[in-house]
């Protein structure tokens, strides 16, 4: 029996080397020529369809895949050689084995997704969505790696729109896979060249040069010109020529580009046999690409890599709002690493218009120099660590005219010589000493399993920080770069766009944010903190506005339900030509470019089966005042029409069989703040009257008041007669002049007050299972008043007392799922942009792309 084993898992091994050069088909073709039994052929290739079947039910990464896709790769070879080389390297670097089996799990699952190098002709394309600074060049250097192994010949990776993310990924993949194995390799860029035409491509791809063809070229019209044309020459030869495109940053100049798309696809349609692979953090413009154009669509798969262990996020940092169907309560508020930038500051350290860009000199202003400081700090506190990363870099990010960054180097050389010269003066040394203490109160070491530095222990150390930190202008116009090839760097780095997309900054501890966007995709690939911070954890810092913060706040939310719909659409059976990724806006920002969104639609949303509430508020008396006035009067009506079940004691009322009258009639009299795109009154109004006049539901409400039992009389807030509870505490998690966030106001229990067995431990799916038992026609309203001061616990580190001028009226309202198609009363969500007139928004400068390449 044993010897019957060996010899099938020797037959199977034979049939894995000739998928090495045969398709599967044709590789059971050749077994069968040698005469191989038929029941031996079914053994075989039936373990070869359970190997497939488990690469395409792996649970993670998660993908969407065209229907009827055939997987031939199931994973490396015993005696593969530039994979196994990979894992080698990134185990000496440090890397544990679980991150390595993630690493060697995704890119399987990714090369199993692309055509047998062998099939006579095929064109793929497909998008693989990762996140900011997680690892994407490691990911698709092993995606490389593992297609070589197999045959693939030719690999161009097109490397953003700069010199510096260019030169940085070549360094990479020489270092990953050309110098481990440098006879299996022929390169036509390095280090310091991008594509210049050889004077015999024919060279590179004749059967007599059996190496693979590395090519790293920026997204560069002349550069990709060239590239066309050196293709086009060789195109005789490319018939048996396996390639494969990887799109780094693919969502930048890529999608709707008058250029670059245009020769991208050249390139492509040059290629007999090519895999085009986009990666990318912001997905937004690839996923609004029109499906049945001639364009760069992903339509054969969509991978969703999973958050790596150790990744700093946007949710992590800034938090997000909580998703349909989430308890608010669940979702954490990120941590206590933002430190805001007063509004009038901005003019101060970025010129308001164009005009004043050539003349603009920046002030050090009070909160500048406290991240300059605290930059210094850090820096001195991770040397007496020691160990993990040995560069340290803070980012000043204000603006994309290379004139305002210069403008930074003399006032920066300035504070840095003046803090050297006076470390030991007790005014400045007693700054220090506060500054640190203070940050490191907010964010103990201890936390994250990191050292606790004393200020003590770290001021030996910043003289020597001092003398080596380095101010450097790093744009499109300067000869200086960061460069953290020669030795540890400590720089504080101020630029643009050379700055923003992909670069990988290495030790980035603090940064100084305050540059103007309007789109999703340009704001979330401005975020260089992104990424990990092995060693000093505790330590990161961002100074930016409120208005930035909310932002980036709005956007890991949009970020979180994006890769959701990627992964629901996975469980559904979806295909990338027949799934739609829905991605909510916002009211000062544009999903993407104008011109990347000319093939999106407005997407219907129904508010069936919805949780809405409150989250922003005016802190004015009159609007507080008149929303006080519309709850009393609500529940006036509510006590005289309905059935009164509850009381003081317990904290909440609830009020049976209200008319859809009353509630249609509050909903005219309170205000809802405008960011509450989802809590739009009038929206709402149409859709209870239509379900109404339609289906005949939603002529009746339940209407509860919730707050909590009272215990003193100073708490208490009446709503009617005989209905009266506690204020509820709701600090404000995030302020701005024009609203107060609370974030969450109403919890999972609470969409269930008007159903039986509902506990603080049932699931969201067993509450909307119960509604559409015992409530499928009648919505919940559900009232909070909230205690003006609202001071929050000591423990919420990221909140502030509200500080209300007048008690607030939170509201939550639940819809019942209908029973019927809910589409004829869908309503629809808009691109809406804010007026932008007084302000420049510095839009991403893509010159670069048709620029004469340097």
């Amino acid at each position: 029996m044993s010897n019957l084993i060996d010899e099938h898992d020797e037959l199977f091994d034979l049939f894995r080397l000739l998928l090495d050069t045969y398709t599967p088909a044709e590789a059971i073709k050749k077994l069968r020529l040698g005469y191989m039994p038929d029941d031996v052929i079914k053994r075989i290739v039936d373990r070869h369809e359970r190997e497939v079947v488990r690469i395409k039910e792996m649970r993670e990464p998660h993908a969407v895949v065209i229907d009827n896709y055939e997987t031939w790769y199931t994973g490396p070879h015993p005696d593969d050689k530039l994979w196994p080389s990979i894992s080698t390297a990134l185990t000496k670097d440090g890397w544990s084995k679980t991150s390595i089996d993630g690493l060697d799990v995704s890119s399987t699952r990714i090369v199993s997704l692309l055509q047998h190098p062998r099939q006579s002709t095929f064109s793929t394309r497909g998008l693989v969505v990762g996140y900011v600074q997680s690892g994407k060049t490691t990911n698709f250097t092993a995606v490389m790696a593992k297609a070589a192994d197999r045959g693939y010949k030719l690999f161009i990776v097109l490397a953003g729109i700069h010199n510096g993310l260019r030169r940085q990924t070549q360094a990479r993949l020489i270092q990953q896979l050309v110098e481990p194995h440098p006879t299996l390799w022929s390169q036509i860029t390095d280090l310091d060249r991008d594509f210049r035409p050889t004077a015999n491509p024919a060279s590179f791809f004749g059967k007599s040069n059996k190496t693979h063809v590395l090519c790293v070229v920026k997204k560069n019209a002349t550069v990709l010109r060239k590239l066309v044309k050196w293709l086009g020459d060789a195109s005789e030869y490319l018939a048996d020529c396996s390639a494969l495109i990887i799109d780094d940053e693919a969502d930048q100049a890529t999608p709707a580009t008058k250029s670059i798309n245009p020769l991208i696809r050249q390139i492509l349609n040059t290629l007999p046999k090519s895999a085009y692979v986009g990666y990318t953090a912001s997905p937004f413009a690839n996923l609004l690409i029109n499906p049945s154009a001639e364009d760069l669509y992903p339509e054969h798969f969509i991978v969703n890599l999973p958050q790596p262990k150790g990744h700093f996020g946007t949710e992590v940092l800034f938090g997000r709002y909580a998703l349909d169907g989430e308890d608010p309560n669940d979702v954490d508020d990120g941590y206590d690493m933002i430190r805001s930038v007063p509004d009038d500051d901005v003019e101060r350290v970025r010129p308001k218009t164009r005009a004043e860009a050539e003349d603009f000199y920046p002030t050090i202003t009070d909160t500048l120099r406290r991240a300059v400081l605290y930059f210094w700090l850090t820096t001195a506190a991770r040397r007496v660590r020691g160990g993990g990363n040995q560069h340290s870099t803070m980012l000043i990010h204000t603006s994309v005219r290379t004139a305002v960054h210069n403008s930074f180097r003399d006032p920066l050389l300035s504070l840095r010589a003046k803090t050297g010269y006076n470390l030991e003066d007790p005014t400045l040394r007693s700054e220090l000493r506060e500054l640190w203490n203070e940050e490191t109160s907010r964010v103990p070491a201890g936390e994250f399993g990191e050292q606790s530095i004393s200020f003590g222990e770290l001021a030996a150390e910043l003289p020597g920080v001092l003398r080596d930190c380095r101010v450097v202008m790093d744009n499109s116009e300067s000869t200086d770069r960061l460069d953290y090839e020669h030795g540890p760097v400590v720089a504080i780095a101020v630029g643009g766009n050379t700055l923003s997309r992909g670069l990988t900054l290495e030790g980035l501890s603090v940064s100084f944010f305050v540059r103007s966007v309007s789109t999703y995709d340009t704001l979330l690939q401005m975020g260089r903190w992104f990424g990990y911070r092995k060693g000093y954890a505790d330590l990161p810092r961002i100074w930016m506005t409120t208005e930035l913060e909310d932002w980036f706040r709005h956007l890991a939310t949009v970020e979180t339900e994006m890769r959701r719909d990627i992964d629901v659409y996975m469980t559904e059976g979806k295909t990338p030509m027949n799934f739609a990724v829905r991605l909510r806006t916002h009211p000062a920002l544009r999903v993407t470019a104008a011109a990347k969104m000319k093939d999106a639609v407005s997407a219907s949303s129904s508010y069936g089966g919805q949780r809405v509430q409150t989250r922003y508020f005016h802190l004015e008396s009159k609007w507080l005042l008149q929303n006080q006035a519309a709850a009393r009067k609500l529940v006036r009506e509510a006590v005289r029409v309905g059935r009164v079940e509850g009381s003081e004691t317990d904290g909440h009322y609830l009020i049976r069989d209200v008319t859809s009258d009353a509630v249609l009639e509050f909903l005219r009299d309170y205000q809802f703040h405008e960011r509450s795109q989802e809590c739009d009154a009038k929206l709402m109004s149409g859709y209870i009257e239509k379900r109404i006049r339609n289906a005949g539901t939603l002529r009746h409400w339940n209407v509860a008041v919730v707050g909590k039992p009272i215990g003193d009389a100073m708490d208490r807030f009446d709503f009617a007669p005989g209905i009266g509870v506690g204020r509820i505490v709701r600090s404000q998690f995030a302020s701005a002049p024009d609203h107060s966030d609370i974030k969450t106001l109403m919890s999972r229990r609470d969409a269930g007050l008007d159903l039986e067995g509902i506990t603080s431990s049932t699931i969201e799916k067993d509450i909307e299972k119960a509604r559409r038992t015992q409530q499928p026609d009648a919505g919940l309203l559900v009232l909070y008043p909230i205690d003006k001061v609202s001071e929050p616990e000591p423990s919420k580190k990221k909140r502030q007392p509200l500080n209300a001028p007048e008690h607030v009226i939170g509201v939550g309202l639940v819809f019942p799922t209908p029973r019927d198609d809910d589409s004829t009363v869908a309503w629809e969500a808009n691109y809406i942009s804010a007026d932008l007139s007084g302000v420049e928004i510095e839009e991403e400068d893509f010159s670069a792309l048709e620029a004469e390449d340097i």
